[in-house]
């Protein structure tokens, strides 16, 4: 069994999704669909991509939830049915205990991705963390000192929302 967590940019382009499906697709095709879950918080961007990416080839899905309010707090209307879907379709939730979706909520999140992942896919544009804490540098950075293999995915032409 090989687990893989993600993390990633929430605000890909539109033009930026099919290259990192891409990408993720080729990472994902080295393993056996039966021996694969992915471990994701299915927000919107990166998150959703891979657990899309890993449902398609056959895999498993395990979900973490940050916080108890998360999809009514956090998940805006256009990104609720995806989130839905993906929940729906998990082999797992967990909820993480935290009743409010805030930086503590996500960093537990994060902790509960890491502890349980063989590797970590990140959809990632290599910028230093923000000093904000739970972003996607924080979590790669975390991984790699934990000496966790770390797969950074961003493809020419790959871009994030200004």
């Amino acid at each position: 069994m090989t687990t893989i967590a993600v993390t990633g940019h929430m605000d890909l382009t539109e033009d930026s999704v099919p290259l990192v499906r891409k990408e993720l697709d080729r990472i994902l095709a080295a393993y056996e669909p039966s021996d694969l879950v992915g471990v994701s918080c299915i927000a919107r961007g990166s998150d959703s991509v891979f657990a899309d990416a890993v449902l398609a080839v056959g895999g498993r899905l395990v979900v973490v939830v940050p916080s108890r309010d998360y999809r009514e707090a956090k998940v805006k209307p256009d990104h609720a049915a995806t989130f839905d879907r993906l929940r729906d379709a998990a082999d797992e939730v967990l909820v993480m205990p935290h009743a409010t979706a805030n930086r503590a909520a996500y960093e537990a999140a994060n902790a509960v991705l890491l502890e349980r992942a063989d590797r970590l896919v990140a959809v990632w544009n290599g910028q230093p963390p923000t000093g904000k804490g739970g972003g996607t540098a924080d979590v790669v950075y975390e991984a790699r000192d934990a000496g966790l293999p770390v797969d950074v995915v961003w493809p020419d032409g790959a871009s994030r929302r200004v």
